[in-house]
């Protein structure tokens, strides 16, 4: 639990806002927070941090989801952990928060020193303890919420799993395949290289796995940031050199990795639309490699195509 932060300060803090709010509504109150994936998944606003989060986390762990509705990671992650809660069942919750909507609690997350989003924190007993930043495929998520309990429960704060009544149906384990395993393990171990080169393989024995073609994505993008050093110095020469394409793709990958699609499409399509040749070409293909890391559904891949397709004819 390295990294936990104690949340009874801020609790106090909530505690005395919540009141002042409730005195000055004249008993009006605010509703709710809803669930929209069920009862295990709660929307969670700056007046019900307090409550939905720091008070239930004595009894249950809360996972919360900080994001944002222009962040297109955030909306490959997000269905990814309302699913697994709903699994779950009440082993944990998932809680959501827009950080857009929550100014108190996007400022509370940078306090931690969190620069982007999608970001997720786990709280127990009223500690906080960073978890997951940015998006990742489902087993790779499953995977890493289940060595999370595994350290919760070594750390005895959350009591061992009941082994089950003699004679009991267990529930089935998903099956993950070896390849998709031995990558997910790479991602783990922090070896970008290796899980490059796990997924790869994966993509050739079936260059449709969808799960493969997503996590391939992730990982590139996650090398060419890595490479380019300091993300700023890339936006900067982005706004420095309309004109070179590779300042333009670096740019947009930095746009895409904090979340900024729009942006990131938006520049490519220019460079689309002002470049000839071979740094035309390079830039169309790298566009269309960002639209595999959103869901093929996503309005803003539809919007981005239309536009591309009128930089192109």
């Amino acid at each position: 639990m390295h990294g936990a932060i104690d949340l009874g300060a801020r609790q106090a803090a909530a505690r005395k806002q919540q009141e002042r709010r409730a005195q000055a509504q004249a008993g009006g109150g605010a509703a709710p927070a809803g669930a929209p994936g069920g009862q295990y998944v709660l929307d969670v606003t700056d007046e019900t941090f307090n409550t939905e989060v720091v008070e239930r986390s004595q009894s249950v762990p809360v996972l919360v989801d900080f994001w944002a509705d222009w962040c297109g990671p955030c909306k490959q992650l997000g269905p990814i952990l309302e699913k697994l809660a709903a699994e779950a069942a009440g082993k944990w919750v998932l809680a959501k928060v827009d950080v857009d909507a929550n100014p108190q609690l996007a400022a509370y997350m940078q306090q931690m020193g969190v620069q982007g989003i999608p970001f997720v924190a786990a709280v127990v007993a009223g500690q906080l303890l960073p978890f997951l930043n940015g998006a990742a495929p489902e087993p790779q998520v499953r995977q890493a919420i289940d060595q999370l309990f595994d350290v919760l429960r070594k750390e005895g704060l959350l009591p061992d799993e009941p082994a089950g009544e003699p004679g009991a149906e267990q529930p089935a384990q998903p099956q993950i395949d070896p390849g998709l395993a031995e990558a997910e393990d790479a991602l783990q171990r922090g070896d970008l290289d290796a899980a490059k080169a796990a997924f790869e393989r994966l993509l050739a024995q079936n260059p449709r796995d969808a799960q493969a073609k997503q996590g391939l994505g992730l990982v590139e993008l996650s090398l060419r940031v890595q490479a380019l050093g300091d993300p700023q110095r890339a936006l900067q020469e982005g706004l420095d050199k309309p004109g070179d394409v590779r300042a333009q793709i670096g740019a947009a990958d930095v746009e895409m990795m904090s979340g900024r699609v729009d942006e990131a499409f938006a520049r490519l399509i220019g460079a689309v639309r002002t470049g000839a040749g071979d740094d035309r070409d390079a830039a169309r293909k790298h566009l269309l490699s960002l639209f595999d890391l959103l869901p093929p559904d996503d309005p803003r891949v539809g919007k981005a195509r239309r536009s591309l397709q009128s930089a192109l004819f």
